[in-house]
């Protein structure tokens, strides 16, 4: 008698879900149809299987993976699939040979997919590089990160990039579905189902291993058991990747745009993340300077004394400090005249000829240096009308305005 442990239910076998149902032709393949549509650019390579070398650059659980997997299975190359992770030189090395040897003897092209390229070193990249060229390997790359930033430039400009999106929840919808289907004695409450789908966050592979622990938990799979197979929202945020700098764009431009619902929002995201609270508080103090400025100066006040409470109290109090100064930064009025007054000071220092410091502006410290003129003609003065008779820029910038204030009317 079969025990439960290798029922048809479980599918017999140890391997995850979210590995048995990868796509097997390409009208399986659920979302990037921007890529993937029928005359998009990727669906044409892999139908036609022209495939060259590409990174594949998404979120966790896009599908970068299950491509590379379709690619697999309907190219006429040889297919190597390794990880950045677990492969060694020596790998390297052996891969290389090999290709070039099938290449040679023959006539058979070797594509090479490099799941998590980024953690190649950019040595070992670059060790790809002659290969590519020559045509003795077309390489696939996946990766969560910015491939400007991580992967190196020779090797972007010889292959083409395809950027995966997060799944919509419809998408992520209709895999969970599927996967419903695997388990015959269970009975999924499309209540729970919805929850799955909006609590995974475009991640399908999150999706899918949700599946998986509702139906080991339950029979009838009804809300309360979908929450506590996901447990806890999966939030995709690196802290040394786009989602950490996407998330800190948004949340100032949140507030330089005097709204404070969406700043807290995004606050929340990062806190949620476990995003660094002094990095956060920093940025805010930058902010209440660069973006504040003197039209409210007690914003700087606030905003130091914010990182020093946050050094101080640390998490999860902190959060309180910094969401109250949050909100406070966006509803400041708001006056970048000092900010963009240094930054046309720094242009005009950059294109213009360096005059030197007008002689009535230097400190006659000596007696040499006063009958040089030094310091000749300036003297201390409280008279607002001073200013009119006497400049304090060089000569040629005599006129120049950095500082330029918007006059209420």
């Amino acid at each position: 008698m079969k025990t439960d442990l290798f029922s048809d239910q479980n599918l017999t076998g140890f391997q995850p879900l979210a590995e048995k149902m990868r796509p097997q032709k390409l009208t399986d393949f659920v979302g990037q149809r921007h890529l993937l549509g029928k005359n998009k650019p990727l669906y044409q390579m892999i139908k036609n299987d022209k495939i060259s070398s590409m990174i594949l650059w998404g979120p966790p659980g896009s599908g970068k993976t299950s491509l590379a997997n379709l690619i697999a299975k309907t190219t006429g190359s040889h297919f190597e699939n390794f990880s950045a992770v677990t492969a060694g030189v020596n790998d390297i090395r052996q891969i290389i040979r090999e290709a070039a040897d099938r290449l040679k003897f023959r006539q058979i092209k070797t594509i090479l997919f490099i799941d998590e390229i980024h953690r190649f070193n950019k040595a070992q990249q670059d060790a790809f590089l002659p290969y590519v060229e020559n045509g003795t390997i077309i390489l696939i790359g996946a990766t969560t990160e910015n491939p400007s930033f991580e992967v190196n430039a020779p090797l972007i400009s010889r292959s083409q990039v395809f950027v995966l999106h997060q799944l919509a929840e419809k998408d992520i919808m209709i895999l969970i579905k599927r996967a419903s289907a695997y388990y015959k004695t269970n009975h999924f409450n499309l209540e729970a189902l919805k929850y799955i789908a909006r609590q995974s966050n475009g991640d399908a592979r999150t999706a899918l291993n949700a599946i998986e622990l509702a139906a080991n938990l339950a029979k009838d799979v009804n809300l309360m058991v979908a929450e506590e197979a996901v447990q806890k929202k999966a939030i995709f945020y690196d802290k040394k990747g786009d989602g950490h700098f996407d998330t800190i764009s948004a949340f100032i431009k949140s507030m330089r745009g005097n709204s404070p619902d969406a700043a807290l929002y995004w606050l929340a995201r990062m806190i949620k993340a476990g995003e660094d609270p002094v990095f956060i508080a920093r940025r805010m103090v930058i902010f209440a300077s660069e973006d504040v400025g003197n039209v409210q100066p007690t914003a700087l006040v606030v905003a130091t004394s914010t990182m020093q409470a946050v050094h101080m109290v640390g998490m999860p109090e902190a959060g309180i400090i910094l969401a109250q100064t949050a909100a406070y930064l966006a509803t400041c009025p708001k006056s970048r005249a000092a900010y963009n007054g240094l930054m046309a000071a720094l242009k005009d220092i950059d294109e213009k000829t360096l005059e030197p410091v007008p002689l009535y502006l230097r400190n006659a410290s000596t007696k040499l240096m006063a009958d040089l003129d030094y310091g000749k003609g300036y003297k201390w003065s409280d008279d607002p009308g001073f200013q009119k008779n006497f400049s304090f820029l060089p000569e040629k910038l005599k006129n120049r305005v950095y500082y330029k204030i918007r006059r209420k009317k």
